[in-house]
């Protein structure tokens, strides 16, 4: 067996993060609920994003799939820092676009692999 390269390790930490943020979003805390209500999405919005998110993180873990995960994470992310940019808390927006950033480059650097 191989060892893990950076650019895994990479794809698995970017995983890791979705796993996490699926599973909040699955299971939502009553400020995150208070969150989407402001927003205007519908009671039932943080289940899509957690399946979402939890999809992703499931894509990014074969080499075989990592592309369609980053990009599937990397489109949660457009909708996060839409979301939250369209809302103007700007401050807000920072993790999503870093994570959006991170999504990205682990999508570029699988595409080769989707050609």
């Amino acid at each position: 067996m191989r060892g893990l390269n950076w650019k895994s390790a990479l794809a698995w930490l970017l995983a890791a993060f979705f796993v996490l943020g699926g599973v909040m979003n699955i299971f939502v805390s009553p400020e995150t609920a208070a969150d989407y209500q402001r927003w205007g999405y519908p009671d039932w919005f943080h289940y899509v994003t957690g399946a979402l998110e939890l999809t992703a993180a499931a894509l990014l873990i074969s080499s075989q799939t990592r592309f369609y995960g980053a990009v599937l994470a990397a489109l949660v992310m457009i909708g996060a820092a839409t979301t939250v940019l369209s809302h103007g808390e700007l401050s807000h927006a920072i993790a999503p676009l870093v994570v959006l950033a991170v999504a990205a480059f682990v999508a570029y650097l699988n595409w080769v692999s989707v050609r």
